[in-house]
């Protein structure tokens, strides 16, 4: 084979490799994929950190390497708030508006977190230390309950004693999460953002695998 034809099938050979790559890069689950807009108008200056993942404010969670699992089982995350004022305390509030379902949200805003006098300095850095009145729970969405929002709001607390009624501590549930905001007229929030996920054994990825038949376990998740 002459230089000429042996140069001519490199070429040929490049072309087919970068078009395989180039296709693997479109269909890659790993691509961080971002809100629509309409979805996408909640996220003003706040970025919300876990594992592995980076910052996946108004970001889908990828489904790749079990992310939508490990999600379900993760501590919670580090929320920072560069626009944070020193001498400033801070409430931070994450809820679940799709509970149980974006189509039928009967037990809408369950409350999965809810931190009161958090400094202005440490929230900054991502330091969430405040008083905790609702105990972090991660995201699990039911199966086959499609995608649920997972949203964070940050309100100044400007020197409020901020508390849940007793019937609020009883369950995270169905929280209206209006009253408690006028209670203690906490107005627009100073940052939020939210992303969105899936019970993972409802992703292509999964059910792809042959493993999708479903089991009690995904149906018994929370929301």
């Amino acid at each position: 084979m002459g230089w000429a034809m042996r140069l001519a099938t490199a070429v040929l050979l490049l072309g087919v490799v970068m078009v395989a790559v180039g296709g693997e890069e479109e269909n890659d689950p790993c691509v961080y994929e971002a809100l629509p807009d309409e979805d996408a108008v909640l996220c003003k200056g706040l970025g919300v950190f876990y594992p592995e993942l980076g910052n996946i404010g108004c970001m889908f969670i990828p489904d790749c390497d079990n992310f939508r699992q490990k999600i379900t089982t993760w501590t919670e995350p580090i929320v920072k708030f560069p626009g944070a004022l020193d001498g400033a305390s801070y409430i931070l509030v994450m809820v679940d508006p799709d509970a149980p379902s974006r189509s039928e949200p009967r037990s809408r805003f369950w409350r999965h977190w809810l931190v009161v006098d958090i400094k202005g300095a440490d929230l900054r850095k991502g330091k969430i230390q405040g008083q905790e009145l609702t105990a972090y729970q991660p995201p699990s969405p039911p199966a086959h309950s499609g995608f649920h929002r997972y949203q964070f709001f940050i309100y100044l607390q400007e020197g409020r004693v901020i508390s849940l009624l007793p019937k609020e501590n009883k369950t995270r549930a169905s929280w209206k999460m209006d009253s408690f905001l006028n209670r203690y007229r906490l107005n627009e929030p100073e940052a939020s953002t939210q992303f969105m996920t899936q019970n993972y054994q409802d992703s292509p990825r999964f059910q792809a695998s042959g493993n999708g038949n479903g089991n009690d376990k995904a149906k018994s998740q929370h929301n």
